[in-house]
């Protein structure tokens, strides 16, 4: 469980800090940084931002896991992607000026520092590292997330299961995959009863164990061999 009195992280010597946008930056930038935002504890399933709503600023984590998804016409939420410790979260709707095309919401306990939009596209224009990292990273996740679209879109549901739990499992590691059976199975694109009986099927293949709500992941390279990566 999360510390709730440990809420203000340091920037200079923040531990994840070396996986974010801001892992560059010199001592300078830093002491900016630090000024320029401030840190907060947020519970499980707690907001960031919602869908339809304009930006505020941009969140950069600092413990704990966010999902990031969006709503089918039904109402229920397609997951799109898990963000982790050092991950800056809502910074490409700073560029558009238009509404959040998506909402984000805490999966577990977490500390989430808060840049506005103000402060960070002045740091934006006033700092070419950050620029390049922007940059860097918007090309990154365009190979990434079309790659991500082609499997879920092209797979079957099994397939689709052992691919995302190759991913969570690198999102979540060196922990075991800590997901609520619903989010896995709006993460995976699947009803929670179909995602359940395949997680039995994949516990009696031995390609995973289940202790209570985690998953650990047993055989990886059979795993990729049925996600056919």
């Amino acid at each position: 469980m999360l510390d709730k009195s440990h809420k203000n992280a340091n920037c200079a010597t923040c531990e994840v800090r070396s996986n974010s946008l801001f892992s560059s930056f010199c001592d300078d930038d830093l002491v900016e940084l630090n000024e320029s935002k401030t840190c907060s504890y947020y519970k499980k399933n707690q907001p960031l931002f919602i869908e339809g709503n304009l930006p505020r600023g941009v969140f950069c984590m600092h413990q704990g896991k966010v999902k990031i998804f969006t709503r089918g016409d039904s109402g229920k939420e397609q997951i799109i992607h898990i963000a982790k410790e050092g991950e800056v979260i809502g910074f490409r709707a700073m560029f558009s000026g238009d509404p959040y095309k998506l909402s984000a919401s805490t999966l577990e306990e977490s500390n989430i520092c808060f840049i506005t939009k103000e402060n960070f596209l002045d740091m934006i224009d006033s700092n070419a590292t950050l620029r390049k990292g922007i940059m860097k990273e918007l090309s990154k996740e365009l190979g990434e997330r079309a790659v991500f679209i082609t499997n879920m879109s092209q797979k079957s549901v099994r397939e689709r299961l052992a691919y995302s739990l190759l991913i969570l499992g690198d999102i979540y590691k060196p922990d075991l995959i800590n997901l609520s059976r619903e989010d896995l199975a709006n993460f995976v694109g699947t009803a929670t009863e179909t995602l359940i009986r395949l997680l039995k099927d994949f516990k009696d293949k031995g390609l995973i164990e289940i202790h209570a709500r985690k998953l650990e992941v047993l055989d990886q390279n059979k795993l990729i061999h049925l996600a056919g990566k």
